[in-house]
């Protein structure tokens, strides 16, 4: 049979996607064999930013000039919204936008070179579904499971709800029935993850606090863990249940974007500074050892350097773990694309190094706050500089002296030293 080669590209609803995809290929017998050449060549694209699209186009490129027989399928985000600039590269067989995706075998069975591209990207609509998907990428300990697509908000830097149409969710019932199948398969935690996983419910009569109630209920897996959670979406409700519950993992990931008000309404956020600032110290006095983790953006075009030290000193200010700082990237077709940019290329740069720098601190205080305490810890199969590697449920990362026996186990450790951003343990 033909072998295919997955390229991914983006966040982690993308791999869910690209594993879910890949299995549709092995059941009809394909393989999956990276060392040999590719018959076929997916690429799961995202559009984020320039970067992830220039990306794109050198893997394409390279695939086509070292493969020029291999089938090329374009397929995601970049597909969907951009399809025409990649029509353009000789070579390119099919692409597929985000609602044909999963369909590869509907537009296309013999995989032989085209002369031109086929072009398949429907426009959603509001009858629209979203599409089950999990993929492992820790080999079968953790597993990401999406449970909703799209996005209602009109973040004015954001392409993604014109890639992904409007927010939808998966029922309740196919996600419960979903997660035992991953607990019997051997899993030990299940990542939730989605475009806006907080606006879970639309159009099924429900909302993330039930979800994470019914979540709280399936004692067939051992953890459950959020991939991210709007600040709008947050509430004491939710922080308390959380902190209340053996099963959902006390880490909290939370995109502010920018500490500072007047960069919030101008990326049309649906929050202030102080609402902000109001969650999070809820968290920290609800879970003083939480794992909290933002993400911000650098750069905005109105950001001044004002505008930028109100986000630093926010960020000093407030007790958290870590930090995904991204370099605002111009989007076609926003409306943050029309404004002139105030920050040059050189301050973003030093900006963003600013921010990651605090992050280490932020971090390395954080981790010397926990020494001394017990945790449970998944560890995973990955074994580097003879530590075997894995996770508490507050997201710090544990390494230790390495034992296969530990492979998908959950095992009580104290945490004993800090060392390169992680925490070296013993066993209890």
């Amino acid at each position: 049979m033909k072998n295919v080669h997955i390229h991914t590209l983006g966040c982690k609803l993308n791999y869910t996607e690209s594993s879910s995809i890949a299995e549709q290929f092995r059941k009809k017998g394909f393989n999956f064999n990276p060392d040999d050449k590719p018959d076929i060549f997916i690429i799961n694209t995202c559009s984020v930013t320039n970067n992830a699209e220039r990306e794109c186009r050198q893997i394409v490129r390279k695939i086509i000039k070292k493969y020029p027989d291999t089938f090329v399928i374009i397929i995601g985000c970049y597909a969907q919204i951009r399809y025409q600039e990649l029509s353009k590269i000789k070579g390119v067989d099919l692409i597929l936008g985000n609602k044909d995706k999963f369909d590869i075998f509907t537009y296309e069975q013999t995989f032989s070179k085209k002369e031109k591209p086929e072009i398949f990207v429907s426009e959603f609509s509001e009858e629209d579904l979203a599409t089950p998907a999990y993929s492992s990428v820790e080999d079968r300990t953790r597993v990401f499971l999406k449970v909703q697509d799209g996005c209602d908000y009109k973040c004015s830097y954001c392409t993604i709800p014109l890639a992904r149409g409007k927010s939808r969710s998966i029922d309740l019932k196919t996600i419960e029935k979903s997660i035992i199948s991953l607990a019997e398969k051997g899993f030990k935690e299940v990542v939730i993850t989605g475009v806006n996983v907080s606006d879970y419910g639309k159009k099924i009569n429900s909302n993330f606090f039930e979800l994470i109630k019914k979540l709280d209920t399936i004692i067939e897996i051992p953890r459950i863990r959020i991939s991210s959670i709007e600040p709008n979406n947050l509430n004491d409700e939710i922080i308390d249940f959380i902190a209340n519950s053996k099963r959902i993992c006390h880490h909290f990931h939370i995109p502010l974007q920018s500490g500072d008000d007047n960069i919030l309404k101008d990326m049309q956020r649906r929050y202030n500074v102080k609402h902000f600032v109001k969650i999070t110290e809820k968290i920290k006095k609800t879970l003083p050892d939480a794992g909290l983790g933002f993400d911000v953006i650098v750069g905005f075009p109105t950001e001044t350097e004002d505008n930028f030290n109100n986000t630093y000193r926010l960020l000093k200010e407030i007790d958290f773990t870590y930090l995904h700082v991204f370099s605002y990237s111009i989007r076609p077709g926003t409306k943050a694309s029309k404004l002139k940019m105030v920050p040059t290329h050189f301050e973003i740069e030093d900006r963003s190094k600013k921010l990651r720098e605090l992050s280490i601190r932020k971090k390395t205080s954080f981790l010397i706050t926990q020494l001394g305490k017990t945790y449970d810890v998944l560890f995973e199969s990955e074994i580097k500089d003879n530590k075997i590697f894995g996770f508490t449920s507050n997201y710090i990362r544990v390494g230790m002296q390495a034992n296969n026996e530990l492979i998908n186990k959950i095992v009580n450790v104290r945490l004993e030293k800090v060392v390169n951003g992680y925490c070296e343990s013993s066993l209890i």
